[in-house]
């Protein structure tokens, strides 16, 4: 759904090249110091936002484009967001900066790695009856490659203030900084949710991106956990947990909650506060901190209610997610607990049906509600130097909400509340841009920009299954072809390529994949060749379009010397089109 596209406003005030052209005249005194603030909008589109603007819906935008300037300039190809963040970040294309995708593989055991970070274990313990105790920490790493360019700003001593840019968990800075997209919840995963119901099948099941539980009740009363993660420190492992209990109000649809020495009462339809969580790992030595809200979705006759993804407290957190190390809890004594994963907007729960459109809607604001007293403080605060702001919610609401206000997308649904919601974001996105606006003196630069722009898709792509019918892919069992993941069914043995992440296509080549059969050189080139023309043949069968208009050769295409982890070809989707979500995962569902 993105296009190639990035949107860029700039506003250099009128009066600020007075101020310095009287300042070279006369050698008075000092200039003032300039100051730089960006705001960084995730899926913000020019043609989007330039319709709203004609339209009158965004004052501050089109007060922006008048007497600023207003460019759409070419994103990156892929056009996903931590690949074009990481451009922006270093100036490099992905061959620079290392990031091609959401996810990697590890071409020996052909598995899917987190693109942007790993955690890397402590590799020296002793053990301790049934305990295992780290002598030095484990640490994580940033997979991004190249030098930020707020990193060259504080070696010429110019303070940054970087909240929330993508790509940059663990943070380094010398200045203040908040990270990001790339940032786990506390059991290392993008966020997972859990869910509570009184109707399941099974006793635990896991949906994409959450998991359910089932609960009973007994006498007006249900008794649950909250697991946290992995203890490490335990030899038999096992997953940290948090008992609670929830007591039903015998007659009104409420409930009161206990959770370790904390008590609340949400009626049926209400949220909690942040509650602090925390996780028992080395008795009276060591705990995980972790922060979640809870939702009541229904009491009964079907008892349901979830549980954010636990995060990483920032008042004590169990990951670095900012530099100086404290200035998290800083944050959380200014403004409250706060989402701390990356893209806290939970698609997940809505896609898996746990929420409906509008409770999907009402947690997204939760987010941007946050994000906009977090930018207040930001402009309190600032005084000198560089400032970047994100904010996600352009291109979380766009994903999961554009079907409601296209009439041509095949998953139109009517809902008189979501019906205008791409107007409401860019709305939001307009008063955020006039709160910046006030905040502005004559020495300062505004910068408004966005990673891609943003195209409906209509149809998704199994692009493994497509490599299956035309003989790239061999699979031992074409019985068996939906419902087994991460390659578990392909016979390497007659697999000369294969699919993983949104846009990556790899050569299953001999000395770099486990199995590899395709040698370097010209065997190489001629699977390439043939591969890049098949692409581009491709037509859909309904239209005759074709669903991939580009193909990208890294290895030709991009510069740079990171490339251990990209991909042979990259793809390119024409409009109206994408990768499905099962291929990126090593799925080979039966329809391409």
């Amino acid at each position: 759904m993105k296009t190639g596209f990035k949107v860029v406003s700039v506003a250099f005030p009128s009066t600020l090249l007075m101020v310095l052209a009287v300042g070279l005249m006369e050698q008075t005194e000092p200039p003032p110091a300039k100051k730089v603030i960006i705001l960084g909008i995730d899926g913000m589109d020019p043609g989007i936002l330039k319709r709203f603007a004609d339209e009158g819906a965004l004052p501050h935008f089109s007060k922006l484009m008048k007497d600023g300037d207003f460019k759409p300039l070419q994103t990156t190809m892929p056009p996903l967001s931590p690949v074009a963040w990481s451009t922006f970040i270093t100036g490099t294309d992905p061959g620079g900066h290392a990031i091609f995708d959401f996810i990697h593989r590890d071409p020996k055991t052909l598995m899917p790695e987190f693109a942007m970070a790993r955690t890397i274990p402590s590799d020296w313990t002793v053990n301790i009856g049934p305990w295992v105790i780290p002598l030095h920490s484990g640490r994580i790493e940033l997979l991004r490659r190249g030098r930020a360019f707020w990193e060259l700003l504080e070696e010429e001593g110019v303070p940054t203030t970087i909240f929330r840019i993508p790509s940059n968990f663990p943070p380094t800075s010398e200045g203040h900084t908040l990270s990001g997209m790339g940032t786990p919840d506390i059991l290392g995963t993008p966020g997972t949710f859990s869910f509570y119901t009184s109707q399941l099948a099974n006793e635990t099941e896991d949906v994409s991106g959450g998991r359910l539980f089932r609960v009973s009740v007994q006498d007006s009363t249900i008794a649950a956990q909250l697991f946290g993660p992995d203890n490490s420190f335990r030899k038999a492992g096992g997953k940290m947990a948090i008992p609670f209990e929830v007591l039903l109000d015998p007659a009104e649809p409420v409930a009161r909650f206990l959770v370790q020495d904390q008590e609340f009462i949400l009626k049926e339809g209400e949220w909690s506060d942040w509650v602090r969580l925390d996780f028992d790992a080395l008795p009276h030595l060591v705990s995980v901190s972790a922060i979640g809200r809870f939702y009541l979705k229904q009491v009964r006759p079907t008892f349901k209610l979830y549980v954010t993804p636990l995060q990483i407290n920032p008042e004590d957190p169990a990951m670095p997610i900012s530099t100086p190390d404290d200035w998290s809890a800083n944050l959380q004594k200014e403004l409250g607990y706060f989402y701390t994963q990356e893209l806290p907007e939970d698609t997940k729960a809505f896609s898996a049906g746990i929420f409906t459109p509008g409770e999907f809607w009402d947690q997204s604001q939760f987010v941007y509600r946050e994000s906009r007293r977090a930018l207040d403080y930001a402009l309190r605060n600032f005084k000198e130097g560089l400032l970047f702001f994100y904010f996600s919610s352009v291109d979380q609401g766009c994903h999961m909400l554009w079907g409601y206000s296209d009439e041509k997308h095949p998953g139109f649904r009517r809902d008189a509340k979501l019906a205008g919601s791409i107007r409401v974001l860019y709305q939001e996105m307009d008063e955020a841009l006039g709160r910046v606006m006030q905040s502005l003196d004559d020495n300062t630069t505004l910068i408004v920009m966005s990673d891609h722009g943003f195209n409906p898709f209509y149809w998704e792509v199994n692009l493994n299954s497509w490599l299956v019918d035309k003989g790239y892919v061999k699979l031992k069992d074409l019985t068996q072809r939906d419902g087994v993941t991460l390659f578990q069914n392909v016979d390497w043995s007659g697999t000369q390529a294969y699919a993983l992440g949104l846009n990556g296509l790899y050569v299953n080549l001999r000395g770099r994949e486990s199995n590899g059969i395709v040698s370097e050189g010209a065997e190489y080139d001629q699977v390439l060749d043939r591969l890049e023309a098949d692409l581009l043949a491709m037509r859909d069968p309904r239209n005759g379009n074709h669903p991939i208009t580009l193909v990208t050769r890294t290895h030709r295409d991009l510069k740079g010397t990171n490339m251990v982890s990209a991909p042979d070809l990259i793809i390119g989707y024409n409009r109206g089109y994408r990768s499905s979500w099962k291929s990126p995962l090593g799925e080979f569902p039966r329809e391409v």
